[in-house]
């Protein structure tokens, strides 16, 4: 049994590629507007939003629990509408060595919205730590709730 795993998951959204994409690129502290119940706040620690080695902390309630995580922004891809982040402080490094975050949107092939392709990439401390699919499902529906607003 691997310490290393990868999930995945599509959700199909309304939203265009474009708005999405920019939301979790450039503004993630407008997240916790769309989805409060989920996510209570983003915040800036050092960089510039929407550029590649900004570090930003979330503040979200998982699992019925209010955790923290602090992330860098690894990669910005605007051709292929995809983020990537490398979670460095938080929750999440309790139990995992390594996380990140990969989310991409891409165009519905009629046209109208999206799918959003989340990845989750991660390392494990030990084999007893379960595989985030309940985190997998939390950014799911916060993809659900961007796409309302």
């Amino acid at each position: 049994m691997s310490l290393l795993g990868k999930l995945e998951a599509d959700v199909e959204i309304k939203a265009p590629v474009g708005k999405f994409h920019d939301v979790f690129s450039c503004r993630p502290h407008h997240v916790n507007t769309m989805s409060p119940e989920k996510i209570h706040g983003v915040d800036l620690h050092q960089g510039d939003w929407g550029k590649e080695g900004t570090v930003i902390s979330w503040n979200y309630t998982h699992d019925g629990v209010k955790k923290t995580a602090k992330e860098i922004v690894e990669a910005i891809d605007d051709k292929n509408n995809s983020t990537t982040f490398r979670v460095i402080d938080g929750d999440l490094t309790k139990e995992y060595k390594d996380f990140r975050l990969i989310v991409q949107a891409n165009p519905k092939p009629n046209g109208e919205g999206s799918v959003v392709h989340w990845t989750l990439v991660y390392e494990k401390l030990n084999h007893q730590i379960p595989d985030p699919t309940t985190l997998l499902e939390f950014v799911v529906h916060c993809s659900k709730c961007c796409a309302k607003t």
